[in-house]
């Protein structure tokens, strides 16, 4: 017991002291664009970056395409329509003894840097009062550079795992991607749970909302700018969709049972409009009605909801609102929804389950201090595809940042070195911990 005490200070020590190699991993990863533009992306610097950096530190690393890997097309979570040429999966594994092991999965793409105008280079991990900038730095490049870490700190004092530890890097997560978390789990590369490197703000996430997007294309007559219509187009339409969302977001709440996880929450299932489109901008395009206006709707569900009574809300909200005004829809607005339905999950209650959330909990805690708040993470994420289709017991944990998918992404570095030492504390702990009866 004496000696363990020892390692785990030795542990919490050194991330301390070596947090200047933990800052200088999450720049290097963001300096090293990974750009997910469905459908294609651009994550092999990235992914060779990692697999290097773990080979030098004694795991045995698995680079593979994802067309490699058996039954992934003909899967029934497969999402269709991307390419991955050239987009290779992660997965590299320290073998232990017989004990518990671990996933540390986290994904390797970002959003792109969009156009927006940035303050500070998005690919430069610039430095300043204590946040760390750039695209992906906290979405989530600074999770991937703390489990990268972990082999690190494991390597440089000796320490041999008493259960395998995996740390894999996953392509296209974002946009509703997943093909790439399915592949790790056919792939074979399988662990007794699995912690999620998502930036949770250092609070131990157990459930994740489900989201739905869909794409509203609004159409009327071309006008020029002497037509005697001219004030018509698409803005009517627009404008009385516009005012019934929030009615449609009232029913939301009013049909969606709050799961335990969100029941803080003043709104579990907001319903958002991400985008309005219309056309150019500018001196540069002619005067003209507007006859085209496309919206992305977002909204978020709980875990437990279905797709099918999810999809069919929306479509009677959606013929309601339409058919209440004839006179405006000359043409039936079209609705797509180009990603995947994300569900929300949240960990079995189980034996094993509460035992793995318990003994990270712990761990937590005693690297922190103080016990870390217990919440359900706000958006949707891959960790569904562990709970629901493997039944590997999984959670996020990871660092605070801000403007997630937004300019001028960031990530507060000292909560970087705090996630790190919980990491460390709870890979050390678990695979020394015989699993329950």
């Amino acid at each position: 017991m004496a000696s363990e005490l020892h390692v785990e200070r030795e542990l919490l020590e050194y991330a301390e002291a070596h947090r200047g190699h933990l800052i200088s991993l999450i720049q290097d990863l963001v300096r090293i664009p990974s750009e997910n533009t469905p459908p294609s992306g651009a994550e092999l610097a990235c992914q060779h970056y990692c697999r290097d950096y773990l080979a030098a530190r004694g795991f045995e690393a698995d680079l593979y395409e994802l067309s490699d890997v058996d039954g992934l097309e003909s899967h029934p979570l497969y999402f269709p329509g991307r390419d991955y040429s050239g987009r290779p999966n992660l997965a590299a594994t320290l073998k232990g003894g017989g004990g518990p092991s671990i996933l540390l999965s986290g994904h390797i793409d970002t959003v792109p840097r969009g156009t927006l105008p940035w303050s500070r280079d998005p690919f430069s991990g610039h430095v300043e009062n204590g946040l760390l900038y750039g695209r992906g730095s906290n979405d989530m490049k600074a999770g991937i550079a703390t489990n990268l870490f972990v082999a690190q700190a494991f390597n440089d004092l000796g320490i041999q795992p008493s259960g395998d530890v995996t740390i894999e890097c996953v392509v296209d997560e974002e946009f509703g991607g997943v093909n790439g978390t399915l592949a790790g789990r056919l792939r074979g590369h399988m662990a007794d749970a699995a912690i999620i490197s998502e930036p949770s703000f250092l609070r131990v996430c157990n459930a994740q909302r489900g989201g739905r997007t869909a794409h509203i294309t609004f159409t009327s007559a071309n006008e020029g700018i002497l037509s005697d219509h001219m004030e018509d187009g698409v803005a009517g339409q627009v404008a009385w969709f516009l005012s019934q969302v929030p009615g449609f977001a009232q029913l939301r709440r009013a049909t969606a049972p709050a799961h335990p996880a969100y029941r803080h929450l003043a709104n579990p299932v907001p319903v958002s409009v991400l985008k309005i489109h219309t056309g150019p901008w500018g001196t540069g395009e002619p005067m003209a009605t507007a006859c085209v206006c496309r919206i992305e709707l977002f909204w978020q569900t709980m875990p437990g909801e279905s797709l099918e009574t999810i999809d069919a809300q929306f479509n009677r909200w959606f013929n309601e609102t339409i058919a209440s005004r004839p006179g405006l829809f000359p043409s039936r607005p079209e609705v797509d929804f180009p990603i995947r339905w994300l569900p929300g999950s949240a960990l079995p209650v189980n034996g094993f389950c509460q035992f793995f959330m318990r003994r990270f909990t712990e761990a937590a805690a005693d690297a922190l201090g103080r016990p870390p708040e217990i919440a359900g993470i706000e958006g949707p994420c891959d960790m569904y595809v562990f709970h629901q289709h493997f039944g590997m017991p999984a959670i996020l944990w990871g660092a605070r940042g801000a403007n997630t998918h937004l300019a001028d992404e960031s990530v507060e570095i000292a909560s970087v070195v705090d996630s790190a030492k919980a990491l460390l504390l709870f890979v050390y702990r678990w695979g020394r911990t015989p699993r329950p009866r």
